[in-house]
């Protein structure tokens, strides 16, 4: 198949013969118009955000929630379910970029709740422990 076309190069114009030499009969473009596409499935509808929070984000830490500081990996919870902590204890272990972040009682009081284990990934923000 040939076709003739119009060519410009630094303003001046030269008129070209190009043919195509496939054999397969397979053009490399589709002609204009020839593909279709099904239509897409609608959205699953998402459950709608609580008011006045990004969509995605993590429940709000209570005031006895300790929360890391930035994402990492738990290396090591130093405290169990009951045991009483005082301000400044280590809570949890963080590894993040081979460095290690000590997560640290906020006030003293009695460990209600552990809510991550060695190995677990987690972001900022992310509640570790609760402290009653």
């Amino acid at each position: 198949m040939e076709r003739r076309l119009r060519i410009t190069v630094d303003g001046k114009v030269y008129n070209v013969t190009v043919e195509d030499l496939t054999d397969s009969g397979h053009q490399l473009y589709p002609q204009p118009g020839s593909m279709s596409l099904p239509p897409a499935p609608p959205p699953a509808p998402s459950p709608a955000p609580e008011a006045g929070k990004p969509p995605g984000a993590s429940p709000a830490a209570g005031p006895g929630d300790v929360v890391a500081t930035l994402g990492g990996v738990v290396e090591a919870v130093s405290v169990q379910a009951g045991q009483a902590v005082d301000q400044g204890d280590t809570i949890v272990v963080l590894e993040a970029m081979k460095m290690k972040s000590h997560m640290v009682a906020h006030r003293a009081g009695t460990v209600l709740a552990i809510a991550v284990k060695a190995g677990d990934a987690v972001e900022a923000g992310h509640v570790l422990a609760t402290i009653g």
